[in-house]
């Protein structure tokens, strides 16, 4: 998307909260490669989902700051939980203190690991929601740790399926980049998995929006 199209885009959405500003201010002052955060657009976007499916149960694989953890997190059920998986252990005191200053300490779980090793701690779980924000060449891996867990009807949210336009057939022979052809084959398999419905959005780098039939 064109600046000054996302610029119309935010102007027409609804402001992302205080909190949730400051969070962006901090993660652009403090952490590398801010542009992971998920943003007040796509922010927006993850409440809006969350708060239309209710869910009791979320998973998040992927933490980085905690700015899609809280969103995500405002449309959660009554006696909802929301996990959420980090590999650094260097961002648990930021993510801490914003969930707690957003006052969800009892609502969310932060894991501390890879998530391959955390997620068969969580084999119990039935996940109404799941949104996948990691190394992008584990995509598939995540994918089908999870699957079986996601409720019928439930939604699953995969994010820089674009990765940067690389994916694109134009692109096909030019990126030297070792992720793009693993996110190009598992953007293509999900259009071709017969257990879910897929929508590909071109929202910033790309959001993958898949219903478990």
């Amino acid at each position: 998307m064109t600046d000054p199209i996302q610029a119309y885009a935010e102007q027409h959405t609804a402001p992302e909260p205080p909190l949730l500003a400051q969070l962006t201010r901090e993660t652009h002052l403090q952490l590398l490669m801010p542009r992971m955060s998920s943003g007040p657009l796509q922010g927006r976007l993850l409440s809006m989902l969350s708060h239309l499916a209710r869910p009791r149960r979320i998973l998040e694989i992927g933490t980085f700051c905690g700015y899609a953890t809280l969103c995500l997190a405002e449309g959660l059920a009554d006696n909802g939980l929301l996990h959420t998986i980090e590999i650094d252990p260097e961002k648990e005191a930021r993510i801490r203190r914003y969930v707690a200053a957003a006052g969800r300490t009892e609502q969310v779980r932060l894991h501390i690991g890879a998530a391959l090793d955390v997620l068969p701690g969580l084999v119990d779980e039935v996940w109404d929601l799941v949104f996948i924000d990691a190394d992008k060449r584990n995509n598939d891996a995540y994918f089908e740790a999870v699957i079986d867990q996601v409720r019928p009807g439930g939604l699953l949210i995969v994010d820089n399926v674009l990765w940067g336009g690389k994916v694109l057939p134009a692109h096909e022979l030019k990126s030297g980049d070792k992720d793009t052809p693993l996110v190009r084959a598992f953007n293509d398999k999900m259009a071709r998995d017969a257990r879910v419905e897929t929508v590909f959005l071109p929202l910033r780098d790309g959001l993958l929006l898949l219903r478990k039939k």
